[in-house]
């Protein structure tokens, strides 16, 4: 198994970079996030790797960080997404952009990988929802107001505070931000928004 790869860039293609490394070039896939943030003038790089095996051939996937990375293998861990699937998704969104609409329920957002249709985006959120930390991959929830559905709000500093204070208590944490973000009153305090978080998650 491969970790990682430091050399120089020789070739940027449209969903490949070739680096060489003495004096052997590495053929590896990117997303476009990753290829945007690359330059041939780059002198030396860390691309963090996944190595795909198959009867047909062997492929080399490229991270700029291990959380693209990370959140690269989550994906592929589910049943029907591969890692071209996953590859394509991580094209379209951030690392923490697909964390915040697997926790959030945001199967339109999940729907824009390629090979990802709505059944498969439903299965993403069923089987990774409870395995994602929101704060591992977006800082102050950071993006959280960009996310492509009508009921999340952007959290700021008071609502942070009330979910830290609810994962206190015990709450789930995919449950307890989601219960957060859906009240709409910025006027609040933290200790008003835990008050009325604690009544809808008593009554769930």
């Amino acid at each position: 198994m491969i970790s990682y790869i430091k050399g120089t860039i020789t070739f940027i293609y449209e969903n490949r970079i070739v680096i060489e490394n003495n004096g052997i070039g590495y053929n590896i896939r990117i997303s476009e996030n990753t290829r945007t943030k690359l330059s041939v003038n780059d002198k030396i790089i860390k691309i963090f790797t996944y190595m795909n095996v198959r009867e047909d051939g062997i492929d080399l996937f490229g991270f700029l960080s291990m959380e693209e990375l990370d959140i690269f293998n989550k994906l592929i861990s589910v049943s029907g997404v591969g890692p071209k699937s996953a590859l394509s998704l991580l094209s379209s969104m951030e690392p923490s952009k697909i964390t915040l609409a697997i926790i959030t329920d945001d199967i339109t957002s999940l729907s824009k990988g390629q090979g990802i249709g709505k059944k498969t985006a439903q299965r993403i959120v069923l089987e990774l929802k409870d395995k994602l930390d929101a704060f591992e991959y977006s800082n102050n929830f950071v993006g959280l107001s960009d996310i492509n559905i009508s009921n999340v709000k952007n959290i700021d500093s008071e609502k942070q505070d009330a979910v830290d204070a609810l994962l206190a208590l015990g709450f789930g944490r995919s449950e307890t931000i989601k219960t957060v973000a859906e009240i709409d009153d910025a006027s609040l305090s933290s200790s008003e928004i835990i008050k009325i978080a604690l009544k809808k998650l008593s009554a769930r």
